[in-house]
C-alpha cells in the first residue's frame, strides 16, 4: 500500500486475508483469538462506502480521502495544503454529508478573534434574573466537522483557540469547562505558495494534527470528468442535490473505534515505530524530531490504516504508508539545507529505507 499524500493512491483495497505474511510474527494464540475479522465488519463496510458517496460531487483525490477517514477513526485532526481551487473545502463539505456529520466551515482571516471560534458570553437584559444575567453562545467549534479554512492567516492568539479543542475536545470559558460534540474533527487548510500576511502554525499546534497531507491538482483526465459534471449541471455549493446520502452513522463510527482499538500491534512493530521517531532526533538534516506524541499518532494512524485494509494487526508496510503524511509536519529541515532543496518527505524517505524493518 503507498502513503496517502499522493493523489493516485486510492482507499485501501476490498477485504483480504487477514494471514500475515512470512515477514512478521504470527499473533500469539490468546490473541489471535480475541481478535475480529476486519474484513466481515459491517462498520469497515459503511465506512468504505463514503468513497462512494464522496465521488458523486469529487473527482480524484483518493489518497487525500483515505488520508482524512483514517483521521477520522482515531480521532486526528488534518492540515491540508494546497493551492487554491482544487476541492480542499468541497471534499470536507462532501465527506460531512457521507457520514451524517454536522459541518461548520470558519474563513481564518487576520481580525478573527478567539471569541469568534470558541464562542463568548452575551449579556441578556430579558434574563428571569432581576439584573439580567450572562449567558454562553457556543462559537462554531461546537460541530462535528469543523473546517478552518486558511488557519495560517490568523492571528496566533486566535489559532491558540483551536489547542484545547483539538487536544482535548473541550473548551474552557469564565472557568467553566464545556465539552465538544463527538466525534470531533478539525480540517485546516492552508496555501503552500502565498505567505504574505500570514502567520506560521507553531511547532505545538502543528502536533495537534495527525496528517498533513498535500492535495495536487487532478491529472488531465480528472480535470476532463470535472468539467464534464459541471457542464451537467453539477452544482458544488448543494452536494444533496448532487446526490451524496449520508452512509455511516455515529454508530458505525463508534463500532470502527472500538475495532482499531483492539488491533493487536506486535513488539517488534511498536519496536520499528520508536527506532523511525528515534532517528528523527538524530540525523544531522533536521532540527528538531519528532515528538513521543508523534510516535503515539503514528501507532494510531497505522492501526486505522490496517483496520481499513482488513487486517486485524499492523504490519511494518501499514506504518510506511502512514509515516511521510504523520511525520512530515513534525519535523523541521536545517535552513541551509532547505535552501539546496532538501524537504521533510525526502528525509523521511531516506529514513524508511536505512531504519531495519521487523522480519
Amino acid at each position: 500500500m503507498s502513503n496517502i499524500s499522493a493523489s493516485d493512491t486510492p482507499l485501501p483495497p476490498p477485504p483480504r486475508s487477514s494471514t500475515p505474511p512470512s515477514s512478521v510474527p504470527a499473533p500469539p494464540a490468546a490473541a489471535a483469538s480475541a481478535s475480529y475479522s476486519a474484513s466481515d465488519s459491517s462498520a469497515r463496510a459503511a465506512i468504505l462506502a463514503v468513497r462512494t458517496e464522496v465521488a458523486k460531487v469529487v473527482v480524484g483525490q483518493e489518497g487525500v480521502l483515505a488520508g482524512i477517514i483514517a483521521a477520522i477513526l482515531v480521532r486526528g485532526h488534518v492540515l491540508l495544503e494546497g493551492v487554491p481551487g482544487v476541492a480542499k473545502t468541497l471534499l470536507a463539505k462532501t465527506l460531512a454529508a457521507s457520514f451524517d456529520l454536522q459541518f461548520t466551515r470558519v474563513q481564518f482571516t487576520p481580525d478573527l478573534m478567539p471569541s469568534d471560534i470558541i464562542g463568548q458570553s452575551i449579556y441578556q437584559p430579558q434574563s428571569s434574573d432581576a439584573d439580567g444575567a450572562f449567558r454562553f453562545r457556543p462559537g462554531p467549534v461546537f460541530t462535528n466537522l469543523l473546517l478552518a479554512d486558511e488557519v495560517n492567516r490568523t492571528p496566533p492568539k486566535t489559532q491558540a483557540a483551536l489547542l484545547e479543542a483539538m487536544e482535548e475536545h473541550q473548551v474552557s470559558f469564565d472557568g467553566v469547562t464545556r465539552q465538544l460534540p463527538e466525534p470531533f474533527i478539525v480540517i485546516a487548510t492552508q496555501n503552500p505558495i502565498e505567505y504574505e500576511g500570514t502567520y506560521p502554525l507553531p511547532e505545538a499546534q502543528l502536533d495537534r494534527f495527525l496528517f498533513k497531507l498535500n492535495v495536487p491538482y487532478p491529472t488531465a483526465e480528472q480535470e476532463q470528468a470535472m468539467l464534464a459534471r459541471h457542464d451537467a449541471g453539477l452544482d458544488p455549493h448543494d452536494v444533496v442535490a448532487s446526490g451524496v446520502r449520508a452512509v455511516a452513522t455515529a454508530a458505525d463510527l463508534i463500532a470502527a473505534r472500538a475495532e482499531i482499538a483492539a488491533i493487536r500491534v506486535d513488539p517488534a512493530v511498536q519496536a520499528y515505530i520508536v527506532a523511525l521517531a528515534r532517528a528523527t532526533r538524530e540525523v544531522s538534516a533536521l532540527s528538531l524530531g519528532v515528538s513521543p506524541r508523534g510516535a503515539t499518532m503514528l501507532l494510531h494512524a497505522a492501526k486505522a490504516w490496517a483496520w481499513l485494509s482488513g487486517r486485524s494487526f499492523v504490519t511494518p508496510d501499514e506504518v510506511k504508508a502512514v509515516a511521510r503524511p504523520c511525520l512530515r509536519h513534525r519535523i523541521q529541515v536545517r535552513p541551509e539545507l532547505e535552501l539546496e532543496g532538501t524537504t521533510a518527505d525526502s528525509v523521511l524517505d531516506g529514513l524508511l529505507a536505512t531504519v531495519p524493518t521487523p522480519r
